[in-house]
């Protein structure tokens, strides 16, 4: 009897060495999915491959869906610190390679931040314990994970870069974006990934769904919202390829500056965008006659000029000097003037409590003032044509399509074309101006209006209104995009609402779902 006892102790013991090492290789698998949904975002059908990625982290997170809830937050948090570990990993060039940070310094802030974006794709992978008895788990996992993600890019100023919308771009569900956004891309991809899990064990009835949201999405390609407006635009878009290293020394940013303002011109278009600080001095300091040159050839060859500069004006609110801003000059209009609102942490403000944190860079980083939100969008009234307006924003900004909506919602000028200015030598050579490029081409899709983008060292690209790149400049080259940008006009449904549809659908959802948890309970 003791030896029997033994043996059964004995195989008890394996039994759970056994079940911690499936386990153990569970959490790799879930770290390692995690960064390859991460990398096929850079892919040319990397919307389509998202599906498949998921629905294997569904089926490792649904192996343990009988466990205690606490230990589901370890495997969501690993699952999303792999997909923005590998997918912000840029932000180690900006700290280490341009701003002089300690390696182990830097290594730490991105999987810092890498940790506390994953506590949000942890929080929506609860869903599937938490409706494990629900028929509709999918639908409730992507109800929660769309709210969660607006969170994401709400709280603490918001920081929705990474986004699974970005890969949609190139996905099923882009004619979803004029309808419902970015996030109602995201609802659907989640949605359709659980379904394409749940086909092993309710085949006919997953597949009938997967076909019908498939041919839902593609079927609202019929219908279109804006639609052309006056003659194209000639369109000249620089990139001078400035390192940013020379932008802290006056003799670099001297160079920089002669070179934009004779690229302007020399220009024979309609319309010459330069980046984010083409000019980087504050506009009142700018080298004597630099903006009279520039508002000379304006005048005398009808052309409108927009480029990057730094605004300076003192802003009694909270003692800040200097704006990042995007001067536009025009024949007929007196200057305009653009100061960017949604600024970046640590890069453009100093949150309370991290001064700390910038004074370990060994580059003068700012701190800004905020631009208002209702600032005019910048007027291109050609002689002969009709008056167009652009809506601007500056390198960050363009991640946040919802602030961008609500822009050209509220505005009493109707927005024809979207306008952004980068400039990003601050990420090396990494993935952050083609996660970027992708973010434009949404913006695109979400508000049926052409894209026109200038950065420093790329990627510069004209976007026409269905989000396709028709035009592009190779990356760490200076040269000049010229192309011809077909204004448009009208508002889409995600420009009148915003998020709210999405937003209200995923709540409903919630809702009805934990009222029908209680009946399988």
């Amino acid at each position: 009897m003791a030896n029997w006892d033994t043996l059964s102790a004995w195989l008890t013991l394996k039994n759970q060495e056994i079940h911690q090492l499936h386990r153990s290789a569970r959490l790799l698998f879930l770290f390692i999915l995690g960064a390859l949904l991460a990398g096929v975002a850079e892919l040319p059908f990397g919307g389509w491959l998202q599906i498949p990625l998921l629905s294997g982290v569904w089926y490792l997170l649904s192996l343990d869906k009988d466990s205690p809830l606490k230990r589901h937050l370890l495997p969501g948090v690993l699952f999303g610190l792999g997909y923005f570990t590998l997918g912000l990993w840029w932000i180690y060039i900006t700290l280490h390679d341009v701003g002089g940070m300690n390696a182990v310094l830097s290594c730490a802030a991105v999987f810092l931040l890498a940790g506390f974006l994953a506590l949000f794709f942890a929080g929506a992978c609860l869903a599937i314990p938490l409706f494990k008895r629900a028929p509709q788990t999918g639908l409730l996992l992507a109800a929660c994970w769309t709210l969660i993600e607006y969170l994401r890019g709400t709280i603490f100023t918001g920081f929705p870069w990474m986004g699974l919308a970005e890969a949609q771009v190139h996905g099923p569900f882009a004619p979803l974006a004029p309808y419902l956004g970015g996030l109602g891309c995201t609802f659907f991809v989640i949605w359709l990934s659980w379904l394409a899990l749940s086909l092993r064990n309710h085949g006919k009835r997953s597949a009938a769904l997967i076909v019908c949201l498939l041919g839902f999405s593609q079927l609202l390609n019929l219908w279109t919202f804006t639609k052309p407006t006056g003659e194209p635009l000639s369109v000249e878009l620089l990139q001078g390829n400035f390192a940013q290293s020379l932008v802290f020394k006056p003799e670099g940013m001297l160079r920089q500056i002669e070179f934009y303002k004779n690229a302007m011109i020399q220009s024979h278009t309609d319309l010459v965008v330069a980046p984010e600080t083409a000019l980087p001095w504050p506009e009142p300091n700018l080298p004597t006659g630099t903006l009279e040159a520039l508002q000379d050839f304006s005048t005398t060859h009808q052309s409108f000029l927009l480029f990057g500069v730094i605004g300076r004006h003192f802003n009694p609110a909270d003692g800040r000097e200097f704006s990042n801003r995007a001067l536009g000059l025009s024949p007929n209009n007196p200057p305009y003037r653009y100061d960017k609102s949604h600024l970046v942490p640590f890069g453009e403000f100093i949150p309370p409590g991290f001064r700390w944190f910038v004074e370990a860079f060994s580059v003068p980083l700012s701190d800004f003032a905020r631009g208002r939100t209702d600032q005019p969008f910048f007027l291109i009234n050609r002689n002969t044509q009709v008056p167009l307006y652009a809506a601007i924003t500056i390198c960050y900004e363009d991640v946040f399509g919802g602030e961008l909506a609500s822009r050209l919602r509220d505005s009493s000028e109707p927005a024809n074309l979207l306008i952004n200015i980068t400039n990003l030598a601050w990420f090396g050579a990494s993935q952050a101006p083609a996660q970027q490029l992708r973010l434009s081409q949404l913006r695109s899709l979400e508000t049926g209006l052409p894209s026109i983008r200038a950065t420093n060292t790329g990627i510069t690209a004209a976007l026409g209104a269905d989000g396709k790149v028709l035009g592009q400049l190779p990356q760490f080259t200076q040269g000049i995009l010229s192309a011809q940008v077909q204004a448009y006009s009208g508002k889409t449904p995600y420009v009148l609402w915003g998020n709210i549809p999405i937003l209200t659908i995923s709540c409903l959802v919630l809702i009805l779902g934990i009222i029908r948890q209680k009946r399988f309970k």
